[in-house]
This record gives C-alpha cells, sequence and structure tokens, in this order.
C-alpha cells in the first residue's frame, strides 16, 4: 500500500515541478516585455525632446546651409558664377544633402525610423564628438565610454553593499554605543549627492594636500605597462569612489542597522536565543535572511538615484564616462550621441529593475510568481 501511494504521488510532483517552471519562465518572459516597452517609450520620448520636436533639424539645416556657403564662395570653380546661380547651386546642394541626411522627410516619420534604429545603437555617425581613437561612430564612442562608467559604479556598489552590510550587523549587537550614534548623527549627511562631495574632496586632497589629481582616469601619457596603467586608474577613483561612497555610505548604515534591530526583537529569535543556538547563526537566519527582500530593494533603488547622478558626478572628475558624454553631447547638440546615452541608461536601468524582481523573488518565498508562492 505503501509502495503504491508513493508511486501515485511521483507523477504529481513531477507534473507541480513542471508547472511551476512554466509559471517561472511566464514571469520573466512578461517582465521583460513590460520593461523592454518601458524603455521603447523612454527612448521615443529621448528622442522627440532632443530633437526638440524638430527645432534641432532647423539648427542643422542653417549649418549645412551655412558650411555649403562658405564652401562655394570659397571655391574658385565657382568664381565666375553670379549671385542668383550661386544661389541656385546653394539650394541645389543644401537639398542633396538633407536628402542624404533624410531630412527631407518630416520629422515625426523620421522618428520612428530613428527608433529602431536607436534601440539597436544603429545611428551612424556622430555630429560633432569624436571618439579617443578619432571615429565618429556613434557605437565606438559608446563602447570607449561605457567601460569606464561601469568601472566606477560597479566598484562603488560592491563596496557600499558589503561593507554596509557587516557595518550595520555589527551596529545591531552594539545598539546605544559610541560608535552607534556616531553613525546616527552622521546618516544625514547623505542628503547631498555625490558630486557635492567630490567638489569638496578636490579641493582639499587634489588643490591643498596634492596627493591625488584633480580629474581623468589615467595619467598623460598613459603607461605602457598594464600594471602601472592598472595603478593609475586606480589612483584616479580614488577621489570619485570616495565621494559616491560618502553620499550614500551613513544613510545605508543607518536604514538597515535599524531593520535589523526590528528583527531581532522578534519573539522567534529570542526562542532561538534560549535553545541556545549560535549568535551566528541567529544573525543569519533569522536577522539577516528576513531582512533581505527590503535590503535588495533599498540597494536597487540607491543604484538607481546613482545612475541619475552620474552625469554631474563624472563632469567634476573629468571621468571619461557616458555622463560626461551625454554633458558634452548636450552642449553641441549633438543628437544621435544623446540618444544612444539614453538608451544605454535605460538598458542599465531596466537590467537592474528586472534583477531586483528575480533576487526578490528568491529571497522572499512570499513573492508570487505566476500566481504560486516561493515558486523560486
Amino acid at each position: 500500500m505503501g509502495e503504491f501511494s508513493t508511486a501515485q504521488k511521483t507523477p504529481d510532483l513531477k507534473e507541480k515541478d513542471h508547472s511551476s517552471k512554466i509559471r517561472i519562465l511566464k514571469f520573466i518572459f512578461f517582465r521583460l516585455i513590460i520593461l523592454f516597452v518601458t524603455v521603447v517609450v523612454g527612448v521615443y520620448l529621448t528622442i522627440l525632446i532632443a530633437n526638440m520636436g524638430g527645432y534641432v533639424d532647423d539648427i542643422r539645416r542653417a549649418q549645412i546651409s551655412h558650411q555649403i556657403a562658405l564652401t562655394v564662395s570659397g571655391s574658385p570653380q565657382y568664381a565666375e558664377l553670379t549671385t542668383d546661380e550661386r544661389r541656385e547651386l546653394i539650394d541645389r546642394m543644401v537639398a542633396i544633402e538633407e536628402e542624404r541626411l533624410g531630412m527631407d522627410r518630416p520629422f515625426l516619420i523620421r522618428s520612428f525610423s530613428y527608433l529602431s534604429n536607436a534601440l539597436t545603437l544603429d545611428l551612424g555617425r556622430a555630429e560633432q564628438i569624436t571618439s579617443d581613437s578619432g571615429s565618429r561612430w556613434v557605437r565606438q564612442i559608446i563602447k570607449e565610454r561605457l567601460a569606464p562608467t561601469l568601472l566606477l559604479f560597479a566598484t562603488s556598489y560592491l563596496i557600499v553593499f558589503f561593507s554596509t552590510i557587516f557595518i550595520a550587523l555589527f551596529l545591531s549587537r552594539r545598539y546605544g554605543s559610541k560608535l552607534d550614534k556616531l553613525v546616527i548623527t552622521l546618516a544625514p549627511t547623505s542628503a547631498a549627492p555625490s558630486w557635492f562631495y567630490g567638489i569638496f574632496l578636490i579641493l582639499i586632497f587634489s588643490a591643498v594636500l596634492g596627493i591625488t589629481p584633480f580629474g581623468g582616469m589615467v595619467k598623460a601619457p598613459p603607461p605602457d605597462s598594464w600594471m602601472e596603467y592598472g595603478a593609475s586608474v586606480i589612483h584616479h577613483m580614488i577621489l570619485p569612489l570616495t565621494a559616491m561612497i560618502i553620499s550614500v555610505f551613513f544613510i545605508t548604515i543607518y536604514s538597515w542597522r535599524t531593520f535589523f534591530l526590528i528583527y531581532s526583537s522578534e519573539d522567534y529569535v529570542d526562542m532561538a536565543k534560549a535553545k541556545g543556538l549560535p549568535s551566528s547563526l541567529i544573525e543569519r537566519r533569522y536577522i539577516l535572511r528576513p531582512t533581505l527582500p527590503t535590503i535588495i530593494t533599498n540597494f536597487a533603488l540607491s543604484i538607481i538615484s546613482l545612475w541619475m547622478g552620474s552625469i554631474t558626478l563624472e563632469m567634476v572628475f573629468n571621468w571619461p564616462g557616458l555622463g560626461s558624454l551625454f554633458f558634452d553631447a548636450v552642449g553641441n547638440y549633438d543628437t544621435p550621441i544623446i540618444v544612444a546615452t539614453a538608451v544605454i541608461y535605460a538598458y542599465l536601468l531596466g537590467i537592474t529593475v528586472f534583477l531586483l524582481d528575480i533576487l526578490y523573488a528568491l529571497v522572499d518565498p512570499r513573492v508570487k510568481v505566476g500566481g504560486e508562492e516561493g515558486v523560486l
């Protein structure tokens, strides 16, 4: 009878496991679709804003007309033309150039074809900006600027996440100590953005003490040895990393330390202590684990806020990343670069939100995925 019962249950368990996998795949698929639609809408709005509803086209037409007029006026082969003939030639050359750039079509129609190109970063050549290697291709420019941004921000994220968790756990065990009161006192300092601290760090450590460089990513000329090159990059990263960490460090410790204190006062924690379980096991299983969903959510939101502040921070430190590239593109009306950087930021934010959804379901069994609890 027992063997028959086991044989009956096995197919049911396999079917349930299969249905759970299908729910997970559906959840991931629909989340990706929603995030992609959000990215598409955001990129299209960026195209409209970057082109000012077509006003930038008028600026570009004026620039094209002015450049062609200068070329015709300075060319000896057109010197014998009359004023009317020269004007007709300029108009014809301007029309050819506008047709080549696709500006002969209405902006609203071009915006949709521009959207499809933008989503794949197939934006052709930049209008004003060039890469460090001298290339005008948008993809090459973005490729060169993306790596420094990811290096700087990924390093700061890892440092902040792991250091604040351990310090917050340490302070939760020493509630009311002098160090705990110091962190509470310094928590409001995180209200200022990272670039604000960056200015003071440059004034102190670069201008006054001369310990660190004023900005940039590597010294000029760049070292030939990869070890010297890496050491130079680390030396230039000290101040921007410090500014980013200070802007979120104390408020993050204070928030997570508060969550740890709340969960450490639960009845099941007192029960675990009464059973004589090791304090490290209690912290890991009964305090840290229940707070992980909240910690991950807050950390993901801080990542998004840091992405938003990257433009000003990179400008302050002259860091050759996407933020400084976006600032230069706005100042030069370089629409392809503006749209390309917006696409990259949209993808980065979308990936952050998507990973947050997956991690949230992994660490919190109460989260429902596809209509079933704890399937992840």
